[in-house]
């Protein structure tokens, strides 16, 4: 009979496509380690030919960005326990060691924005100061929106099943991205604080 389905013809299997989220995210920090390094250029370039770097009226201080570095290169190795945890099909683990992350990632951002309201110089001062807050304060957005890859894990692992030993894309990108905005703090930790120093 015309119109009807011969059970007999074989169906086309349609192969599932490759995940390439991670490929993706890794391409696009890429773009972002570019744009970084453009301002690691250009802020070398201008320590190199002024003579005062920085100047008198813009020093840095060195003990509170310090101990933020401590907890933001610390933080990467909580979220790398945080990813092990659900690699193990361990979600309260997992849990415990993102929320640990996500808060020692907002008292690095509170310790940043307390560094401004006491530094007693702006955005205008100088050129140095320029400089300083501008890279600064691009990567402090970097470590909000990390922040928020964070939380969104958390709130996303309420779903039962949702993260297991078999599915943990999500957690994965997170740390990864995570992990460029503590490479990224480091670099910049030592151009405009250490390197001061000399």
């Amino acid at each position: 009979m015309q119109g009807t389905i011969d059970s007999a013809t074989p169906t086309v299997a349609h192969e599932e496509h490759q995940d390439l989220r991670v490929l993706g995210l890794l391409t696009f920090l890429a773009s972002e380690f570019l744009m970084f390094a453009g301002f690691f250029a250009v802020f070398l370039v201008f320590r190199s030919s002024i003579a005062e770097w920085p100047p008198k009226e813009t020093e840095v201080e060195l003990l509170l960005p310090a101990v933020n570095t401590f907890i933001l290169v610390s933080s990467s190795l909580v979220i790398n326990l945080g990813t092990k945890a659900i690699k193990n099909n361990d979600l309260a683990k997992m849990r415990l060691w993102f929320g640990i992350t996500a808060a020692m990632g907002a008292v690095f951002l509170v310790g940043q924005i307390y560094e401004y309201l006491t530094l007693g110089y702006g955005l205008k001062t100088n050129l140095f100061s320029n400089c300083f807050y501008l890279m600064t304060g691009f990567h402090g957005l970097h470590v909000f929106i990390g922040l928020l890859l964070i939380l969104g894990v958390l709130w996303r692992s309420r779903r039962a099943g949702h993260y297991s030993d078999l599915t943990h894309t999500g957690p994965e990108m997170a740390e990864i991205y995570w992990h460029f905005v503590d490479v990224v703090w480091i670099v910049l930790f030592t151009l405009i604080y250490v390197l001061t120093l000399f």
